[in-house]
């Protein structure tokens, strides 16, 4: 698939389809990011259950069959949510790579350089403004200017 096919992926809405905007498609990189990050915790969350559940094992002097279903349910889903782990992460990558070739294909640097900041490294739009040195006013002024560019590569 070529890397500007992908600005065009439609996606349905309801029982329409409609066409994915060029903020949507440069957002897709950081959905993904908090989700990795939300598995990840939940990862946290039920090693530390599992900890808790092997502590109660151990505590346990008649070995109790529940116990051990329970800490094989929490082994299991833990298993789970790092296979969809890996393969979000596999998924953020190639996405990168695909947004990353698409703001290559805009001419200004500025623009490259402010939607790398905002949709690569997904900085927040104060710490661009500090980075890149202009007001708030003038970095949204280069962002839609930067949307327009990226989109009319399409």
């Amino acid at each position: 698939m070529d890397h500007l096919e992908g600005l065009r992926v439609r996606r349905t809405r309801g029982k329409g389809r409609s066409i994915m905007t060029t903020k949507e498609y440069l957002s897709q990189a950081h959905r993904i990011d908090q989700r990795i990050n939300s598995k990840l915790e939940q990862v946290r969350s039920l090693r530390s259950l599992a900890e808790k559940a092997t502590s109660t094992l151990s505590d346990t002097k008649v070995s109790g069959a529940s116990n051990v279903t329970r800490m094989q349910d929490i082994i299991t889903k833990m298993v789970d949510l790092e296979t969809e782990i890996n393969t979000d992460i596999d998924t953020l990558v190639d996405l990168k790579r695909e947004i990353s070739t698409a703001i290559k294909q805009v001419d200004n640097l500025e623009h490259q350089t402010l939607l790398e900041l905002r949709y690569l490294c997904f900085m927040r739009w104060e710490e661009i403004a500090v980075q890149m040195t202009y007001s708030s006013q003038h970095m949204f002024r280069l962002h839609d200017d930067a949307l327009k560019a990226v989109g009319a590569k399409r």
